[in-house]
């Protein structure tokens, strides 16, 4: 049997460049560091990390630090954890993926645009947090088909309305809900 691996096969281009970042501060001597949250889903460098003396914290932790760098990961945060680092004067390096900033940058724009957003992925996960915390209005977090069909049913009347997908999330299972959801709007704004 011949095993070939993929070109692609690796860490996605945020990750790698989130986890570079963080041996990056360990070999210019910043200390200590924090991560908000692991820095990867992949527990042999977080573990090679913790031995170099990154420390892995919470958000409930902020406000508990007085110095150290904070290390906001590829999955991004909520504008309030921003805001509670700079009151703090933390110090912080933002390596949020582009593409998950992006997300973000509409988010922000379609809730100051009075559209109520809806996001499919899992409301537990940290980068669908993240977006949450991006919108200065009302939105819906649609984790599945059964949850997507149950909104789509209180929310047929109301045409304001802004989609964002994850890139995450079922490519397949999104494109036929989203099939469905723009039947019933007029006014629907489509980002993955």
């Amino acid at each position: 049997m011949k095993v070939k691996v993929a070109e692609t096969a690796g860490f996605c281009f945020g990750v790698k460049r989130a986890v570079d970042k963080v041996y990056q501060l360990i070999e210019e001597g910043t200390h200590p560091i924090y991560t908000l949250g692991p820095i990867i889903h992949n527990e042999e460098v977080v573990t090679d990390l913790a031995a170099k003396g990154v420390q892995v914290i919470e958000e409930k932790d902020l406000a508990s630090l007085t110095e150290g760098t904070v290390v906001i990961r590829s999955h991004g945060v909520g504008k309030a954890i921003y805001q509670e680092l700079k009151e703090n004067h933390l110090n912080y390096v933002d390596v949020t993926c582009p593409f998950v900033l992006k997300i973000h940058r509409i988010v922000e724009k379609q809730s100051h645009a009075g559209k109520h957003v809806v996001i499919f992925g899992d409301p537990d996960h940290p980068e669908v947090k993240g977006i949450c915390g991006w919108c200065q209005g009302s939105y819906t977090v649609l984790k599945g088909r059964k949850d997507t069909e149950e909104i789509l049913e209180k929310v047929k009347e109301n045409e304001n309305k802004a989609m964002e997908q994850l890139s995450e999330s079922e490519r397949e299972t999104l494109m036929s809900l989203t099939k469905k959801y723009v039947t019933c709007f007029k006014d629907v704004m489509l980002k993955g």
